[in-house]
């Protein structure tokens, strides 16, 4: 078993040293543009092979492509944040010629291997790793809801007191601070709806909370989160590895599920050896539905500067 982490910032070495420590592999590329970075992450992290005990090897690659072939699992963290006086154009303009040129160059070598983008706009960026590359749709995973579905459970245990190991709790919709849909409904709290425990007002601030959690996380250490999108880009190539069969919430394709048409979305999905294989119908209620397809709409905006670039 072979997988490749491209970009080795702090969300890709995240990735890689969650997969190398669970040991999902028996051989890890990590690669980025910059010269001698991936080299210098891949040797740090193989330095920690002897104290945590797992027997991974991981090799790190500056741009080299062939390196990374025959991967099973790829996960793209390629890409740049959005600065101050950048605008959405013009982010999704350079990560869109990032995520294509990585998506062809990875298929080159591992032709069979099944995607998971974690590259923002995430939703954008997984429709077009989809497009590009003429990939069946299970094998493109954009992971954005695992993470905002974590961040939820973290602010329900902490209205709750309680463990967030015993939640349910789910995010839909866009992976953006307007887009995703907390669902404070179906939420449980060891098989009990968590509205026996909290108020009306409590699961308000909660759904809130969880909305700007990447934002909260960016105004407190002055960058975008790592350790939990690590663990969830972990997690979601952990379930595919090991065809664990696990429900998480990831962009996929939708083809008239939750009424939605030619759109990656966050959605409910059953992850295993083949990428995702089958949604999950939560059969959201008339408020839930009209907020999925506000979110399905602003996600399609953000599409639509894509016919625009000249990739």
């Amino acid at each position: 078993m072979k997988i490749t982490v491209v970009g080795a910032g702090a969300v890709g070495a995240t990735v890689a040293d969650n997969i190398a420590r669970k040991e999902l592999c028996q051989e890890l590329v990590l690669l980025d543009i910059k010269e001698g970075f991936a080299e210098g992450k891949a040797m740090d992290m193989m330095q920690t092979a002897a104290i945590l005990g797992f027997d991974t090897k991981i090799t790190g690659s500056t741009n080299d492509y062939a390196k990374t072939a025959g991967s099973e699992v790829v996960v793209i963290t390629s890409g740049i944040p959005r600065k101050p006086g950048m605008t959405r154009e013009e982010l999704i303009g350079t990560n869109a010629s990032i995520v294509k040129g990585v998506t062809e160059n990875i298929l080159k070598h591992s032709p069979n291997a099944i995607i998971v983008v974690i590259s923002n706009p995430m939703d954008t960026m997984t429709y077009l790793a989809l497009k590009s590359s003429g990939l069946p749709k299970n094998r493109i995973i954009g992971m954005g809801g695992i993470l905002d579905s974590s961040r939820f459970k973290f602010y329900l245990s902490s209205a709750l007191n309680c463990s967030p190991a015993d939640l349910q709790a789910n995010v839909i919709g866009g992976h953006g601070d307007t887009t995703m849909i907390p669902l404070t409904r179906l939420a449980t709290y060891q098989g009990a709806p968590v509205s026996q425990f909290l108020d009306a007002a409590s699961l308000n601030k909660v759904a809130a909370d969880t909305m700007v959690g990447g934002a909260t996380l960016t105004k407190l250490i002055g960058t975008s989160a790592w350790y939990a999108p690590g663990a969830s880009g972990c997690a979601l190539v952990e379930s595919i590895v090991r065809d664990e069969k696990k429900v998480f919430t990831c962009c996929v394709s939708l083809e008239g599920e939750y009424g939605q048409k030619d759109i990656c979305l966050g959605v409910p999905v059953v992850i295993g050896k083949n990428g995702w294989e089958s949604i999950i119908d939560y059969k959201l209620n008339a408020e839930e539905q009209e907020a999925f397809n506000k979110s399905a709409e602003a996600v399609r905006s953000m599409n639509s500067v894509l016919s625009t670039l000249t990739l």
